[in-house]
């Protein structure tokens, strides 16, 4: 089967897929069922599969859809690894179990968003909500800017969004923009001010397979920054970990905390959960994030589909435009591109399980 087979036109289509795969394998899911429709009123769910011993020590996440959109690449590599009879078989010869985690935020994934229904970015919102939330002084500079009156934005915005990253910046302006906000509920990178649905069944899924194990690794798969095609391993727990990162998927996993990453330092993040959930076991994990389109491209995408959401009178053609754009920000629909994600997912899965397998 060639790589593409594996991906995806619609959430509807991935899903039906994963099950699909799911049944040939002989394995069961469990399907945790979200409470609103998606775009053509089929189902949504975070669809849970786990493969292995239930009495494991270690075990592997591998997870998609953590930003909605985002999902068709990590869909992809969640199906080309199930549906690969030498990758399921090493697993088992070490001792690994594997937990698939299908579209984490299936809401996103299905409206071809980026965020879940409550408009809140899923890897801004792990935090303790009794407690007061960050700050981002940067970005509450640049709300009104970054979500214009109309879409395509005006000269003058353009000039103004210039004139703030000459005098910051692009890497200051990247992390006021991305770095997650909580004060601004219809703007980007918003991180809420509550645990949302996805938030509250992930850690439902994490407590259920997650607290008899000793080891578990981590693999979320993201797209949208980088180069076309590259998947970057950044570092996805905390940094005395770094080593162990490092000696299982090699020096070249970047840390946004000291700089080495696409990203910016983030707050929130879904992976601070297994900490919480899962105190007993040593955890190691990254996000695996392929370069799609150029930055600016990418951003001006957010932007747009930030502004649809806002104006529901928008007319059908540029409602589509825009959908298409996001899609395309996120998802790079070649031959080419998908190979390449699936080439480099299974060499880090391949290079997970031996990390879980050794001492």
């Amino acid at each position: 089967m060639s790589c593409s087979a594996h991906f995806s036109q619609s959430y509807a289509e991935a899903r039906a897929k994963f099950l699909a795969a799911a049944a040939a394998a002989g394995l069961n899911i469990t399907s945790h069922m979200h409470p609103l429709p998606g775009r053509h009123g089929e189902p949504l769910a975070m669809d849970v599969l786990f493969d292995g011993p239930k009495d494991a020590q270690r075990m592997l996440i591998i997870s998609s859809g953590c930003h909605g959109v985002e999902g068709f690449g990590g869909s992809g590599v969640q199906l080309a690894l199930l549906s690969d009879a030498a990758w399921r078989s090493a697993a088992r010869q070490a001792g690994v179990a594997v937990l698939y985690i299908h579209a984490i935020n299936p809401y996103g994934f299905s409206w071809w968003r980026r965020t879940t229904h409550e408009n809140v970015d899923l890897n801004r919102n792990f935090h303790d909500f009794s407690k007061p939330l960050p700050a981002n002084p940067g970005y509450d500079k640049l709300a009104d800017l970054l979500i214009p009156s109309q879409w395509p934005p005006s000269l003058l915005n353009k000039l103004s969004l210039l004139s703030f990253v000459v005098r910051h910046g692009a890497k200051a302006t990247q992390a006021a923009v991305s770095g997650g906000q909580y004060r601004h509920p219809r703007g980007l990178f918003y991180g809420g001010c509550g645990a949302t649905w996805s938030h509250k069944t992930l850690r439902e899924v994490l407590r259920e397979h997650g607290r008899q194990r000793q080891k578990i690794g981590w693999i979320d798969v993201h797209t949208g920054l980088g180069p076309s095609g590259i998947g970057e391993r950044i570092l996805a727990c905390r940094n005395e970990a770094l080593q162990r990162a490092t000696d299982w998927w090699g020096p070249n996993v970047t840390s946004a905390q000291d700089g080495s990453s696409t990203s910016a330092v983030l707050e929130g993040q879904m992976w601070s959960a297994i900490y919480d959930e899962c105190q007993q076991a040593e955890y190691t994990g990254i996000a695996l994030e392929y370069g799609t389109q150029p930055m600016r491209q990418v951003f001006e995408a957010l932007r747009a589909d930030q502004w649809l959401e806002l104006h529901p009178e928008a007319s059908d053609g540029k409602r589509h435009r825009i959908k298409r754009q996001i899609r395309d920000a996120f998802y790079t629909d070649t031959d080419v591109w998908k190979r390449q994600v699936v080439e480099q997912a299974k060499e880090a899965a391949l290079q997970a399980i031996q990390g879980l397998a050794s001492r």
